[in-house]
């Protein structure tokens, strides 16, 4: 991690911090509390979605037989984004890129001609890069170089942002696409942190209920043959940060997402209020800082504060 002061990312009034996602919905699933919790607090949060998800099924059965959805699937996802940025109290901006869909098959098919998964590294940047010098975060997050999960466009969110942290504060990088501005930390998203599963499952068992994680830890105990750890995480958990009092708010934005959420499942298993209990934050990795900072950390913004 480099501690070395940055040149284009002196704090100011307010602070901005900048989220890159692949498709519209995963801004709801992942660190939707965190980011509602910094904008409520004064923070300026964006949230950057590289493609339309047009690409997408639909997969929740309460809205398979929506006529906008069969009709103009990309349409209502976009509606669904407004619903979703209103709820969360953040800005919002469309990168352009075309849904590279979700490739299934043995052997995989080819992914569809200039998808955003295809695109020219440089090219995919050029947009991010644009926004990051016009917007200036001082913070950004994104997937780690699986994508969170190997879906072709969570992949390549991830090299875009990565290249948007190294790239944006070189003015000799990207002619054209605005003023330098150097970001000062970049952090990857832990939606999926092992041990946030298996605390929420074990706090379900012991009271008497149903776990929908129970395959899920069944997985990672085959890694293990004593069956006491998760699997080792590619980038361990930095900073939590603690926003359970707007996990209600998530769920509200997961809502608005209604061709990809479904109101009775995965996302809705476990209540706020044991969440709360359980565990009451969000997980991140810290990647780079060219602020000084000490770990582990409750704040995105430690060390530029």
């Amino acid at each position: 991690m480099s501690a070395r002061e940055s040149t284009y990312s002196r704090p100011t009034a307010p602070l901005r911090l900048l989220a890159v996602h692949a498709h519209p919905d995963d801004e709801a699933s992942k660190g939707a509390a965190m980011m509602a919790s910094y904008a409520a607090a004064g923070v300026e949060v964006m949230v950057a979605t590289c493609t339309g998800g047009e690409r997408g099924s639909i997969l929740n059965p309460g809205a398979e037989d929506d006529p906008a959805g069969k009709r103009d699937l990309a349409g209502l996802r976009r509606r669904e984004m407004a619903a979703s940025q209103a709820a969360l109290g953040i800005q919002h901006r469309w990168l352009g890129f075309a849904d590279s869909g979700l490739p299934e098959g043995d052997p995989l098919p080819d992914l569809p001609f200039g998808c955003f998964a295809l695109q020219p590294l440089e090219r995919a940047a050029a947009p991010l890069v644009k926004l990051v010098r016009e917007f200036r975060p001082h913070v950004i997050i994104s997937y780690d170089e699986n994508g969170g999960y190997p879906h072709p466009d969570h992949i390549m969110a991830h090299k875009v942002a990565v290249e948007a942290f190294a790239a944006a504060g070189d003015p000799e990088r990207y002619p054209g696409t605005g003023a330098a501005w150097e970001s000062s930390k970049l952090y990857y998203d832990r939606a999926f942190n092992p041990e946030r599963f298996r605390a929420l499952h074990f706090a379900l068992e012991e009271a008497g209920l149903q776990s929908p994680y129970a395959e899920r830890i069944a997985a990672w105990q085959e890694t293990d043959t004593e069956g006491h750890q998760p699997p080792a995480p590619t980038h361990a958990t930095t900073t939590q940060i603690e926003c359970g009092d707007f996990f209600e708010v998530r769920d509200e934005a997961l809502r608005s997402h209604r061709t990809q959420v479904d109101p009775n499942g995965f996302f809705f298993a476990v209540s706020p209020d044991l969440q709360r209990k359980v565990w009451p934050w969000e997980d991140y990795s810290l990647i780079e800082s060219r602020v000084e900072t000490e770990l582990p950390e409750t704040d995105l913004f430690a060390g530029i504060r």
